[in-house]
């Protein structure tokens, strides 16, 4: 059978398109907890039918149990009554809700030790669709949106993971932008996630970890760099995401992208860590990267000064604001010698004093810090506050610190500001180079931070402004004088006219 040409705008536009049936029933953002999870029970389907239908090529009619027995070695097993053909099949009889929980969850038992908890949460069967018939209506209607040729995700006809990861996460950042301020929870827009990647240029071998990973985007990145420059996937993936939606998300991302070596944890970073050592300290990383919830409030404060691991032993971080607990979590999470991390912060980091201008102060005096880079406004879905990357590094090769402001490099959206190419290629090659540049970097020495207490606010670096002119005093007094004599023949002027009028 001759196979349909597929492209990843066609693809893009057919799993949006679904997204349309929900419409009017649940909010926006809402969508995501559906199509998403049919799209992964989709793909799951499609790829098993595809094996099968070439075994069955292989082997003809007469090995059914040989067919059978190769099937349970598969990436995913698919259980009797539990593909998406299945479903379709019966997409008019009543009860679709209960029929596709029930066979997400026979895909979960049946692939334990890759999906344990992943659809712990789906919730096709629940009232927030409406009544029975219109549930009932929704899921025909999607399930007929999902069988339609643009989304036959068969292995053999879309060549391998990145057409489908691909159009994953166009989905999750469309989610993302329609989200508002808990978009944030789950997306780093991708040019953000790249920049993070390229500065940590991590290397084949590499253990990465993202302990607030959100839908996982970063730690896509990084593998995705791994493998453009060296074919290679040998690294190890790990995370943590404390809300369960999200973190089944990232799980579907990453096995969607062909990653299935990776750790992805469920359970809050700073209160509960869990990507831990098996003597119970916390693991450590070649690369860590994050984009934490910014100035999270209540974030463990009370219980932080105990903290069994040390990693307030620089100071405790403010009672609301939550963004140097995360720092320091990350700081002590990368490998001795050889770690290196990537942070996404609000400004506020950078300059707010008291407990958290005393642990800035440590961390530059550790020599920890490597380069404070500033980002444009309005780059992240949910909030139009500017940010900043902070790097740092275990194995710096000086005791500088990297200034770039990129605040004024981006292209205006609609919704959001976006980094071109040009603009990150521009902080690459700042980061890379280590030297001044007018207007846009400065290495600062450890007394020049010293001068400013400490402050890492950008601006006390990087002049901005065109410098001024050297002023001419007597210039100034001649120009002075010109005018003064001008603006006096003028009254001159107006006095002659307004006698001739006869109002002298």
């Amino acid at each position: 059978m001759k196979q349909t040409a597929i492209s990843q705008d066609s693809i893009n536009a057919a799993v949006w398109a679904a997204c349309d049936i929900f419409r009017g029933v649940v909010d926006p953002g809402a969508c995501r907890d559906y199509v998403l999870p049919m799209l992964f029970l989709k793909y799951v389907s499609d790829a098993w039918q595809d094996q099968h239908d070439a075994y069955k090529a292989q082997y003809g009619d007469t090995a059914p149990d040989l067919i059978e027995e190769l099937l349970r070695n598969e990436r995913f097993v698919l259980p009797p009554g539990a593909s998406f053909q299945a479903l379709h099949a019966a997409r008019f009889e009543p009860g679709n809700g209960e029929r596709i929980d029930r066979a997400l969850h026979a895909i979960e038992d049946a692939n334990i030790a890759k999906l344990r908890d992943v659809f712990h949460d789906t919730g096709f069967n629940s009232g927030k669709l409406g009544d029975e018939q219109q549930k009932n209506d929704i899921l025909r209607r999607l399930l007929e949106d999902f069988a339609r040729p643009e989304l036959d995700l068969r292995p053999s006809r879309t060549g391998g993971p990145d057409l489908l990861g691909n159009a994953y996460e166009h989905l999750i950042s469309h989610f993302a932008s329609s989200s508002g301020k808990t978009a944030g929870e789950f997306y780093t827009p991708p040019e953000v996630s790249r920049l993070v990647a390229c500065l940590m240029d991590p290397q084949e071998g590499d253990e990465i970890c993202d302990p607030t990973c959100g839908s996982g985007s970063l730690l896509l990145r990084c593998a995705g760099r791994i493998r453009e420059r060296t074919g290679s996937k040998r690294y190890a993936l790990y995370g943590q995401e404390p809300i369960g939606n999200t973190w089944a998300l990232a799980r579907m991302n990453l096995f969607m992208h062909g990653e299935d070596n990776h750790r992805i944890e469920w359970g809050d970073t700073l209160r509960h860590p869990k990507l831990l050592t098996g003597e119970g300290a916390l693991r450590q990383f070649d690369v860590v990267v994050a984009h934490p919830p910014f100035s999270l409030e209540r974030w463990g404060h009370d219980v932080a000064e105990t903290d069994r691991f040390g990693r307030f032993r620089r100071g405790l971080p403010p009672r609301t604001k939550a963004d140097y607990a995360f720092i320091l979590h990350m700081v002590e999470t990368m490998k001795p010698g050889s770690g290196r991390m990537a942070v996404v912060v609000p400004h506020g980091v950078l300059f707010r004093g008291a407990a958290e201008a005393r642990i800035r102060q440590k961390l530059v005096e550790e020599n920890l810090l490597d380069a404070v880079i500033g980002l444009p406004e309005k780059l992240f879905y949910g909030t139009g506050i500017p940010a900043a990357v902070l790097v740092f590094r275990m194995d710096k090769a000086d005791d500088k610190v990297l200034f770039i402001d990129a605040s004024r490099d981006f292209e205006a959206g609609k919704n959001r500001n976006v980094l071109r190419e040009a603009d990150l290629q521009r902080v690459l090659r700042a980061y890379e180079a280590r030297e001044p540049v007018s207007r846009y970097a400065c290495l600062a020495t450890p007394a020049d931070i010293a001068a400013n207490e400490f402050n890492l606010n950008i601006p006390r670096y990087v002049a901005t402004a065109s410098q001024r002119r050297d002023v001419d005093l007597q210039e100034v007094q001649r120009e002075r004088a010109r005018l003064q004599k001008e603006w006096a023949e003028i009254e001159e002027q107006i006095a002659s006219h307004l006698t001739e009028l006869g109002h002298a």
